[in-house]
C-alpha cells in the first residue's frame, strides 16, 4: 500500500518518460484498468488559453444544479490533488495513494507485455478516470493537457460537447508553428456526429475547425463574444449582458477579473445551452447565474491582499500577458506598479516582456522552480533595454519580500509570467504575516 508522498514520488518519477502525443499507450493502460473512462458523460475542453476558467464555469453551474461533477485540469498551483476534483473538492490524499498504487500495478503489467512506459500525464489521466468512475460522477468536465488529437484525454469517444477556447501559439514544438496546424491538433477532439462549441477564432484557425466539423458531421456553435455588453468592472468582478444564439442573458455577474473572462463565460454558457437543448440536461437559469457568480479560478488575475494590492496571474504566453496588460491598464492605470516576473526559457520571452515591462515602475526578476526556467541573469539581459529599475532575486520567497519592501500601501504588486512561480507565490502569500 502506498502513502500520499510515495504516490507523488511515483508520479514525478514518471516525468522522465517525457511528453508523447498519441493514444496507443493510454488505451492499453486503461484497458488493463477495466476502461474506467467508458460510460462517463464528458464535456471535453481544448484550446490554448481560457481552458481552466471555461471548465470551471461549466462545472460550477452543473454543481449548482445539484449534479455530481468531476473536474480534471492541469497544471496544479499549490497542491497536486487540485488536478482531480469532484464538486470543488480535491481528490483525498488517501484515495490518490490507493488509486496510484492500483495504476502502478497495471503499468508494470504493461511493461511486462512489452509496451512503452506511459508518460506522467498518461498516468495522471488514468488515475483521474479511475477516481471519477469510483465516484460515479454525473458529468466530467475534462480539460485537454496538450493539443487535443494526440492528448491522452482524447480516448473519450462520445463527448456530450467538445469545447474549443481561444487558440494561439504555444507548445509549437509539439503542435506545429502555424495557427492552422495548431488548430488541427485542437480540433482532434471533434468526434463524429457530435456537438462543438468554439470561441470565434482567428480566420485560419476557424477555417480548420469548420472543415473538421463538416468532415465529422458535427454541429458547430460559435460563441457570440462580439455581443457582450460590459456594464460594471472593478476589483470585485464584472457584470455584463451576453447572448447565446438569439437569447439574451442580462446582468450576469462573475468574480473573475479581466474582460477575457466575460468571453470565457460566454463560451461556457454556449456549451451549457448545448447540454440543455441537444441532451435535454436540466439546468435552471438560477443555477446558471449563481454558478457563474460562484466560479473561482485561483492564480488568474487573483487579488490576494490589499494595502498594497497584491495580484497574481498565471499569464505564461503572449495571449495571457496581453489579457493581463489590458486588465492592469483598466483597473490600475493611475497606480505605481511593482512587477515580479519569472518566465520559462521555451516561451516567447521577448514578446511577453515587450507587452508587460513598459507598464512597470519597478521590476523584480526571479525564476520558477522548473528545469525549463530562464535563469534570472539571462532574464535581466532581456529586460535591460527597457531601462526600468530592476532587482534580481533568484529565490521566489526573497522576490516576494523584495516586492513588499519596494511597495507603499497605495501601490500594486503583480506576480506573473509562469504558473509554476504563481503556485509558490500563492502559498507564500497565504501564510505570510501582514
Amino acid at each position: 500500500m502506498m502513502n500520499y508522498q510515495e504516490a507523488l514520488d511515483y508520479i514525478s518519477s514518471v516525468y522522465k518518460f517525457g511528453s508523447k502525443l498519441g493514444l496507443e499507450n493510454i488505451k492499453y493502460l486503461l484497458n488493463l484498468m477495466g476502461n474506467p473512462h467508458e460510460g462517463l458523460k464528458v464535456i471535453h475542453v481544448a484550446g490554448t488559453n481560457g481552458k481552466g476558467s471555461t471548465s470551471s464555469f461549466i462545472s460550477a453551474v452543473l454543481v449548482e444544479q445539484g449534479y455530481k461533477v468531476g473536474l480534471y485540469t492541469s497544471p496544479f498551483l499549490e497542491e497536486f490533488t487540485e488536478r482531480i476534483r469532484v464538486n470543488g473538492e480535491n481528490i483525498p490524499k488517501k484515495e490518490l495513494a490507493e488509486i496510484t498504487a492500483f495504476t502502478k500495478e497495471k503499468v508494470e503489467q504493461m511493461l511486462a507485455d512489452g509496451m512503452n512506459h506511459p508518460t506522467e500525464f498518461e498516468v495522471v489521466t488514468a488515475i483521474g478516470f479511475e477516481y471519477f468512475k469510483r465516484q460515479k460522477v454525473d458529468y466530467l468536465v475534462l480539460e485537454v493537457g496538450l493539443g487535443g488529437r494526440g492528448d491522452s484525454t482524447n480516448v473519450i469517444d462520445d463527448p456530450l460537447v467538445s469545447v474549443i477556447t481561444p487558440i494561439d501559439f504555444d507548445h509549437v514544438e509539439y503542435l506545429g508553428n502555424t495557427l492552422d496546424k495548431i488548430a488541427y491538433e485542437k480540433a482532434g477532439i471533434i468526434k463524429k456526429n457530435s456537438f462543438v462549441v468554439s470561441y470565434p477564432q482567428k480566420e485560419e484557425a476557424m477555417k480548420v475547425i469548420e472543415e473538421v466539423c463538416v468532415q465529422q458531421h458535427a454541429k458547430l456553435s460559435v460563441a457570440a463574444i462580439d455581443r457582450i455588453e460590459l456594464l460594471e468592472y472593478d476589483e470585485e468582478g464584472q457584470r455584463f449582458h451576453t447572448y447565446c444564439g438569439e437569447e439574451k442573458f442580462e446582468n450576469l455577474s462573475i468574480a473573475l477579473l479581466g474582460e477575457h473572462q466575460t468571453q470565457n463565460a460566454t463560451v461556457a454558457l454556449t456549451a451549457l445551452k448545448v447540454l440543455m437543448e441537444e441532451h435535454q440536461i436540466d439546468i435552471s437559469q438560477e443555477a446558471m447565474y449563481t454558478g457563474f457568480k460562484k466560479t473561482v479560478w485561483p492564480g488568474r488575475l487573483e487579488i490576494m491582499k490589499k494595502n498594497p494590492t497584491v495580484l497574481i496571474d498565471g499569464a505564461h504566453n503572449i495571449h495571457g500577458i496581453r489579457a493581463l496588460k489590458k486588465a492592469l491598464t483598466k483597473l490600475y492605470a493611475q497606480k505605481r506598479l511593482i512587477l515580479v516576473i519569472a518566465i520559462l526559457g521555451d516561451k516567447d520571452v521577448s514578446g511577453m516582456l515587450s507587452e508587460i515591462i513598459p507598464l512597470a515602475d519597478q521590476v523584480v526578476l526571479t525564476q520558477p522552480n522548473n528545469e525549463r526556467a530562464l535563469p534570472v541573469d539571462r532574464l535581466e539581459e532581456r529586460v535591460r533595454p527597457y531601462q526600468k529599475p530592476v532587482r534580481k532575486e533568484a529565490e521566489i520567497p526573497k522576490a516576494v519580500e523584495a516586492a513588499f519592501e519596494l511597495a507603499h500601501e497605495e501601490d500594486v504588486i503583480v506576480f506573473c509570467g509562469s504558473l509554476y512561480m504563481i503556485g509558490d507565490v500563492r502559498t507564500i502569500l497565504r501564510h505570510r504575516k501582514p
